[in-house]
């Protein structure tokens, strides 16, 4: 392999970017990187180099480091495009398996905010159900939703393992078929951070959807995404 050499751009970008088209082309996600005593041998560059080099990639999510094991390519992000279905019928589009593990499901009054958007009276119940989920095994979501008690008066009684939506649909009649969406980036929080294997303090996608059926609100749902294993995909067209 040809040796990096001085130049206008500095060593360590130079083994970013070789770095990258390794991980890319080459490698596949868990696979293990080569160790830094080969990379300065295959580069011709200092360890301090190839350390500076990898560094970035694992701030950037394509790298993860193992404490006495090695660094390993991270897994591929999924790109969810920005369209009302679940996250199974997602990740069954992407070509990822996913599982679903439910945290909590009870019965209560909802929050004032959430009993607003649900378009319920005072002191009506509603499901709130948390779940976490996984694509291939990895930890993507936390999905902490809402759902009237009067719409859905048995959720309790079906696998919330699966698809809610499709729950929604076969056992209900409510297809969600519209949703107003919002999405911002904040740290994942000591709450949900534990559950998704990240510290508190990292970025994450925090999605607020509310969702209905023939104009029937249906949903409330927030969700904290890991933002290094999550990208919203979205088309644009020029508005009049």
């Amino acid at each position: 392999m040809t040796p990096i050499v001085p130049g206008m751009v500095p060593k360590h970008e130079q083994l970013r970017a070789r770095l990258v088209e390794l991980v890319s082309e080459t490698l596949a996600p868990g696979d293990l990187l080569p160790s830094e005593r080969q990379l300065c041998l295959d580069h011709g560059v200092s360890r301090i180099t190839v350390r500076d080099a990898i560094g970035q990639l694992v701030s950037e999510g394509l790298l993860v480091r193992v404490r006495g094991k090695g660094t390993y390519v991270a897994q591929r992000a999924a790109r969810s495009r920005l369209h009302l279905a679940s996250f199974h019928d997602d990740m069954q589009r992407l070509g990822r398996t996913p599982t679903t593990v439910v945290l909590l499901v009870e019965c209560v009054p909802p929050p004032a905010a959430t009993a607003t958007a649900l378009d319920m009276r005072a002191g009506q119940q509603a499901w709130h159900v948390r779940r976490l989920l996984l694509a291939d095994g990895s930890p993507m979501t936390v999905d902490d939703a809402w759902y009237s008690a009067e719409l859905v008066p048995d959720l309790d009684a079906h696998d919330l393992s699966g698809s809610i939506y499709a729950i929604l649909r076969d056992h209900y009649g409510l297809p969600l078929d519209h949703a107003e969406q919002t999405v911002a980036a904040a740290e994942t929080g000591a709450e949900f951070a534990t559950l998704l294997g990240v510290p508190a303090t990292r970025a994450a996608l925090v999605v607020d959807r509310v969702s209905s059926s023939g104009g029937k609100v249906v949903e409330r749902t927030r969700s904290v995404c890991r933002g290094d294993r999550y990208e919203l995909q979205m088309s644009l067209d020029r508005g009049e």
